[in-house]
């Protein structure tokens, strides 16, 4: 019952078809394709033949299955590596080419391409560190001049490489020694405001000594304290960052409107491509193209805040904070509280107007340091049920959610009074993961929630579906659906598999959180099933993931189980098994709405 995203209507029943999944007569390889790569040490071979016989890889037998279903792993060299899979005369070729990731050796006798710093334009403020690097031979002499003054860069010998986050997943979250012989760092402070240009490097090297001169392709300025641009966020909830990089952590969001001065200036990654982005002054780093710059502005933007007054509507508490300008702000959830940050602030508060409402006890504030207000909202329950932030004009609304209203003398429909929004992860171009036969996620995901919707239907909740077929949608329109909906809840349906190099016995039930009001849920969802199922237990996850940031309602993702393991696919391929579990999760949905509106 969807109408066009990301606008979805409310589901009465689900129709629910039993998913066709083939059962091969022949070896089938869902997974590597056959001319794979991988940075990875190991791989997974995943596929599916019948029962009867014997399924080999390079002439060894792997072990499948009861429905003749395989996952197994193999440990991969640096170049092509052939794999031979075998079943009563039909054979697999999937070749799989691992890629070196060893540091690249630089040339003997001259830096290597690409390594000198700045690689783009950058800028920082008067008494700030601003550091050079670059890459060279080993035991060299490297330096650095900018602005007439000669840097000497040291050769880092003692380093290590963190894991990729993903390596939680896989029980491999352990530094790396790394050689870090041939780079070359040196840092230097500048006092006052100028365009120092491009910095050259030198390098000597070798007996007798050749010497190298190169310029960075980035300029450097140090950027004047009374003179600075604004930046003005022009996208609905600009994403901020604790560094010039998508691979930096999230801050909170900043509302459209939002002004702040530019204190730094940085090319740095974005999902995998290089683009410049600015530093505000409060500390988060947005990309340049999310604001509307302003140049020659003599007096940052700046505010003193007076009166704050609050009203009660239909399902929600509006905090109305009046400024002269949209600053930036941050928000934390703690037990009981939720702390307002407002920067580039000064208080003079005398009246603060809150009445008693479902939500807030008290509201505390204080200037925490110059230029810096908080307001700590004491609530009433531990269990915080959403909240928006948005300027209307320069005036800062927090829009704090009421609990749900749950029909206590109705036994029989206990979610009465409440919205559930499933999101069935994946869908249309995006199948993500294929089980041993070729099933994919996507279809499971579909027909999971599906049965999830019936049983919290069935219990009195109003549920909604993000999608009902197999359709793709953006994740930032799956998070806008849940943001324009404002369910009870929101739960995005997946089922699991791991990247290269875990373990393919790896299986069983997991949830996932982000944000403070979610977690409670994800823990009490992940307890109760693994209890009442019998299902082993993956973890109880905080991720970054986008179907887990809405913040407009406690948001989770689940993982049912793993599409890579053999024997936890059947149960996914299973109607009568992804039946236990979607009334599982209906149960444990009921039982923690119903303990946590008491709270």
């Amino acid at each position: 019952m969807i109408i066009s995203c990301p606008i979805v209507a409310q589901l009465v029943t689900a129709q629910l078809v039993a998913p066709q999944i083939a059962t091969s007569k022949s070896l089938y390889v869902s997974y590597p394709p056959a001319d794979y790569q991988t940075s990875s040490d190991r791989v997974f071979l995943i596929g599916s033949a019948p029962s009867a016989g014997k399924v080999s890889i390079n002439s060894k037998f792997v072990p499948r299955s009861q429905q003749g279903h395989f996952a197994s792993v193999f440990n991969l060299k640096v170049g092509k590596n052939t794999f031979a899979v075998d079943y009563q005369g039909q054979s697999k070729t999937i070749v799989v080419t691992r890629s070196a990731i060893s540091k690249t050796d630089p040339p003997k006798d001259n830096f290597t391409p690409n390594s000198l710093e700045p690689q783009g334009d950058m800028a920082r403020m008067p008494g700030e560190m601003v550091c050079f690097g670059a890459n060279a031979p080993t035991k060299a002499k490297v330096q650095v001049n900018i602005a007439g003054q000669d840097i000497k860069l040291q050769e880092q010998t003692n380093s290590v490489e963190l894991p990729d986050n993903k390596a939680a997943l896989i029980d491999k979250n352990q530094p790396q020694a790394m050689y870090g012989a041939g780079q070359y760092l040196g840092c230097a402070i500048a006092s006052a405001a100028a365009d120092l240009g491009n910095p050259t490097y030198k390098l000597e090297v070798g007996n007798p000594a050749t010497t190298v001169s190169q310029a960075a392709p980035g300029k450097v300025q140090i950027l004047s304290p009374v003179n600075l641009d604004i930046a003005e966020v022009k996208v609905e909830g600009g994403i901020t960052r604790t560094g010039a990089g998508s691979d930096f952590s999230r801050l909170t969001p900043l509302p459209k409107g939002t002004k702040a001065a530019i204190t730094a200036r940085q090319m740095g990654n974005n999902n995998g491509k290089q683009a410049n982005w600015v530093r505000l002054d409060y500390g988060g780093w947005i990309l340049a193209e999310q604001v509307q710059v302003t140049t020659g502005v003599a007096v940052p933007p700046k505010t003193i805040v007076k009166s704050v007054t609050s009203k009660e509507r239909a399902g929600a508490t509006d905090v109305v904070i009046p400024l002269q300008v949209p600053v930036p702000i941050t928000l934390e959830q703690g037990t009981n509280t939720v702390t307002l940050t407002l920067y580039n602030t000064t208080a003079q508060t005398d009246i603060i107007r809150f009445n008693d409402n479902p939500v807030v006890s008290r509201l505390d504030w204080k200037q925490s340091s110059p230029g810096v207000v908080q307001y700590v909202f004491n609530l009433k329950s531990k269990q915080q049920w959403g909240y928006k932030l948005r300027y209307q004009g320069s005036n800062l609304v927090l829009s704090l959610r009421h609990p749900p209203k749950l029909d206590k003398n109705n036994l029989d429909r206990p979610l009465t009074g409440t919205k559930i929004l499933l999101d069935p992860g994946h869908g249309g171009k995006d199948s993500g993961a294929v089980g041993p036969n070729g099933y994919t996620e996507k279809d499971a995901n579909l027909y999971a929630s599906k049965l999830l919707a019936n049983e919290l239907a069935m219990r009195g909740a109003s549920v909604y579906l993000s999608r009902e077929a197999d359709k793709f949608i953006e994740l930032n329109d799956r998070q806008t659906i849940i943001d324009n909906l404002e369910p009870t809840l929101a739960l995005s349906v997946h089922h699991n598999s791991l990247p290269d190099g875990g373990n393919p016995d790896t299986k069983g039930f997991s949830t996932f959180w982000y944000h403070a009001q979610a977690q409670s849920l994800a823990m009490y969802l992940h307890n109760y099933v693994v209890k009442d199922t019998g299902r082993p237990s993956y973890g109880v996850f905080w991720d970054n993931l986008a179907l887990a940031r809405p913040a407009s309602a406690p948001s989770v993702l689940l993982e049912w189980g793993f599409m890579s393991n053999p024997s936890e696919f059947e149960q996914i391929a299973n109607p009568q098994e992804q039946q236990k579990m979607a009334k599982s999760i209906a149960d444990g949905i009921t039982q923690w709405l119903v303990t946590s509106g008491k709270n």
